[in-house]
């Protein structure tokens, strides 16, 4: 209860109005979520987390901001350190329908493009450090920003094995030749999987928790191909109708894959070495 009070003085402070009801939310294994109900009938989302990295809720703010100038991304109310408020989204199904609109708005956001491959300020993914220096093309930026840093982390951590670690740097001396035709900058989520969607009543999916900077649209696509969404072939379908990709997008989706796989084997362990050295042999 006393955190609980804790937080609603916060958010009184910070938004200038009173919480009249507080509740925990499940499903955050990196922060505390609490809904509040605000006096004037609406609600909104708290996100804390005790000794949060240095600009780590500023990061997340910054990307909501950027993607929710064209795309469905959730409204930030009020950031400092150590907190993050939302704007509720009243949480819904992903119908055949929502999928749809959600395909059509993810391809409306990409389009929407970046000034170039990164992003002016470096961020988070998860809880670990997210290099987001500009490169003049996204082999790369993806090489070098993406893969290397994570295969390094993983490797010093005893999370890959020798044979995983010369598969995926395999990749990267053959990177460009395995990017497919080149394309502009794009206004990439790049943590784009089923937990960073949120599907509201609304019938529309709303996106939260970003890795946002400029890269390569099939980059937010391999992801969701990797972890699974609800309707994802309908979300595939819709996005084709307005946005067609490259002809071979799915063999590159190993590509894409690195990434997210070679973070999950930095944090976690397990298979996702395994899964990274696997995914570098199918380009190879």
């Amino acid at each position: 209860m006393a955190r609980m009070r804790s937080i609603a003085e916060r958010v009184e402070r910070l938004l200038g109005i009173a919480v009249v009801a507080t509740s925990p939310v499940a499903g955050g294994d990196i922060c505390t979520a609490t809904r509040l109900r605000l006096a004037d009938g609406t609600s909104a989302l708290a996100k804390t987390r005790p000794y949060a990295p240095e600009g780590f809720f500023a990061a997340e703010a910054r990307g909501l901001r950027w993607l929710g100038e064209a795309g469905p991304a959730a409204e930030v109310l009020a950031v400092e350190e150590g907190c993050l408020v939302l704007r509720w989204i009243e949480p819904g199904r992903a119908t055949a329908e929502a999928a749809a609109t959600f395909g059509r708005a993810l391809a409306e956001l990409h389009r929407a493009g970046a000034d170039g491959f990164g992003a002016e300020h470096d961020g988070f993914i998860g809880t670990l450090p997210l290099p987001n220096a500009g490169a003049p093309t996204w082999p790369e930026f993806f090489a070098v920003r993406r893969v290397l840093p994570y295969l390094k982390l993983a490797a010093d951590r005893g999370h890959l094995d020798p044979a995983d670690v010369q598969a995926v740097e395999d990749v990267v001396r053959r990177i460009i030749d395995l990017a497919g035709p080149d394309e502009p900058p794009a206004r990439l989520h790049g943590d784009l999987w089923s937990g960073n969607v949120v599907w509201g009543v609304d019938g529309h999916g709303v996106l939260i928790d970003p890795a946002a900077h400029g890269g390569h649209r099939e980059t937010d696509l391999a992801m969701l191909a990797l972890f699974g969404l609800p309707q994802l072939q309908r979300v595939f379908d819709s996005y084709q109708e307005h946005a067609p990709l490259a002809a071979g997008w799915e063999e590159r989706q190993p590509l894409h894959q690195l990434f997210p796989l070679l973070v999950h084997a930095a944090i976690f362990g397990g298979r996702y070495g395994s899964l990274a050295g696997g995914a570098a042999r199918k380009l190879l």
